[in-house]
């Protein structure tokens, strides 16, 4: 049995708790203060970077949370531009990663119609056609080795607030095609994302709108399309806190009977059909094409919600724009939405100033355009509250990033595979969210943190912190190239570690620790630190130089990864 270091779940949870909220568990630090930088008349006011060029360890700390794991090359390309918003404006600009390629659509029968029952090859087929894994191993892939980082981290954060799940609907070319929506409009406008979302068959078929039908109307869609993907449950004020009654009491955003007329509106659309088949044939429909009208379905009558009425006999399609326009242009859905991603991308507790003045920028970009973006991102990333180093609450690394993270600082490469075989223990396997609520809520809050969140937290059991442990010493102390899950199984190449890159550091520990330090740390470990981890090597022997190197970089790496001052990002 592999030692375990920490004495109990508990131990870990607390560690990184602790760790999270600077160490005494208080929320106490000020935040920072007025904005930096002014804005032209109309422009809102938004905080900026430090002047100056870039650093080497501010470079590393922006790849944290704007990448899927900082590289030595990732920080040097971002040293190069000199400033966050040079590298941030070229990435905005980056071709895009794809899961195109994936969306294939195929009849139900596809498989069962050419292999008998029980085959290896009847279960190939339908992993291969219905389900996550395609994906899977695709998003790890990309998210290992392609170049537009910042777009791929917005996408998975996207898909964690507007969630469809493979637990649920088992079709590789709709999950291909409702995740390629939110890569291809990461850096688009959000009202396309809710157009397209709310048209999208594997939505409709994950929320049940697709068959929806006048005489019963499903729900399901018109709920979460509120609570979840657009404004909230609660008023909100610009900085995202919530609005109270005159007995300080919440106020509820939207209503039952808003929820039902919404329902109302949505109804008479279901799957298109592959091959001019007939709307009655469910064995061919098509997961890749926005769902089509079936007007014997849709209710023409009137419908009023959150202050908007349709007139009856108002077409199906404006029924369909007018419930996106009323969720997209809704005072909440800036501050709601925008402090979700900030949640995803930088820090889980972020100052209600940090919220309103990305949320200012959701509702105007500069230029009087509402949800674009680009302008969002941008606003998140270049925020005093992200670029300055504070004792502001950390945000614990989710298990994805946890492992992406771990493989791009050693330098694997990857087909996926290997990442598959380790997410879900971990609590976190990417297009199979346990439910529309994600994997973990985003308000929950932190064990004994004085009113503190730590959404990720929500993740940590007995079970998965073992897991995560584990998983850190296999892939640091036991990652050597022919560990039996880096082989080839579904991919062409397998996971391989580039062990000779901490090799070639021969006896300079010194080297070992440096990258380390700025990689994984972003240049914040103390100088009693280092000394242990430079005895704890030290105490490595082998008659082999290579070797020696880099069982001794193992060991420093899997120090320091499975320290809290990895796991939460700060």
């Amino acid at each position: 049995m592999r030692k375990q270091y920490f004495g109990s779940a508990a131990a870990l949870s607390l560690s990184l708790f602790l760790s999270a909220c600077g160490g005494g568990g208080s929320d106490s630090a000020s935040a920072p203060s007025a904005p930096v930088g002014g804005g032209a008349i109309g422009v809102p006011d938004i905080a900026v970077a430090p002047t100056g060029d870039i650093l080497p360890d501010e470079a590393a700390r922006l790849a944290k949370q704007a990448s899927f794991g900082p590289t030595p090359e990732l920080i040097a390309a971002i040293v190069a531009k000199k400033s966050a918003a040079a590298w941030l404006d070229e990435q905005l600009s980056m071709a895009s990663s794809s899961y195109a390629d994936l969306a294939k659509p195929v009849p139900s029968n596809f498989c069962s119609s050419q292999f008998a029952s029980g085959t290896t090859e009847l279960n190939v087929c339908n992993r291969d056609n219905f389900s996550a894994t395609p994906m899977q191993l695709r998003f790890y892939t990309n998210a290992i080795r392609q170049d537009d980082q910042v777009r791929q981290r917005v996408a998975f954060a996207l898909s964690q607030i507007v969630v469809a799940s493979a637990v649920e609907v088992g079709n590789t070319a709709g999950l291909a095609t409702f995740d390629q929506i939110l890569l291809s409009n990461a850096f688009g406008n959000y009202r396309d994302i809710l157009q397209a979302v709310t048209l999208n068959p594997y939505m409709g078929d994950y929320l049940d709108m697709a068959d929806s039908n006048k005489t019963q109307p499903n729900e399901n869609y018109a709920r979460e399309l509120m609570q979840l993907f657009a404004i909230g449950t609660v008023l909100l004020n610009p900085d995202g806190t919530p609005q109270t009654d005159t007995t300080g009491a919440t106020i509820a955003a939207y209503s039952n009977t808003d929820v039902k007329e919404v329902a109302r509106a949505l109804t008479g659309w279901t799957w298109a059909r592959l091959n001019g088949a007939p709307l009655s044939d469910y064995t061919n429909r098509d997961w890749t094409k926005p769902m089509v009208m079936n007007a014997a379905r849709f209710d023409t009558g009137s419908k009023t919600f959150l202050g908007r009425t349709i007139a009856a006999g108002t077409s199906q399609q404006a029924n369909v724009d007018t419930v996106v326009d009323t969720m997209f242009n809704h005072p909440n859905t800036a501050p709601y939405i925008c402090k979700r991603l900030i949640q995803q991308l930088t820090v889980a507790n972020p100052t209600p100033a940090y919220v309103g003045r990305v949320a200012a920028v959701f509702a105007n970009n500069g230029a009087g355009v509402r949800g674009d973006m680009k302008a969002v991102v941008r606003a998140i990333y270049l925020d005093s509250e992200a670029r300055v180093v504070s004792q502001l609450p950390g945000k614990v690394k989710e298990p994805v990033l946890l492992a992406t993270s771990l493989a791009r600082a050693i330098g694997y490469t990857t087909d996926g595979y290997a990442f598959t075989t380790r997410d879900a223990g971990m609590g976190q396997a990417p297009f199979r969210a346990p439910s529309v609520f994600n994997y973990y809520p985003y308000d929950f809050p932190l064990p004994q943190g004085a009113g503190l969140l730590s959404p990720v937290t929500k993740l940590m059991t007995t079970s998965t912190v073992m897991a995560r442990h584990n998983f850190l010493y296999d892939w640091t102390v036991g990652g050597d190239s022919t560990r039996g899950e880096f082989k080839p199984t579904l991919g062409p190449t397998g996971t391989v570690p580039n062990w000779a890159s901490w090799e070639a550091n021969g006896t300079d520990d010194g080297k070992t620790i440096d990258r380390i330090n700025l990689v994984l740390l972003n240049g914040t470990m103390t100088a009693a630190q280092r000394q242990s981890i430079a005895t704890a090597m030290a105490a490595i022997k082998n008659n082999d130089p290579a070797l020696q190197a880099r069982r001794r970089a193992q060991v420093a790496l899997y120090i320091v990864a499975s320290s809290p001052l990895f796991q939460v990002d700060r």
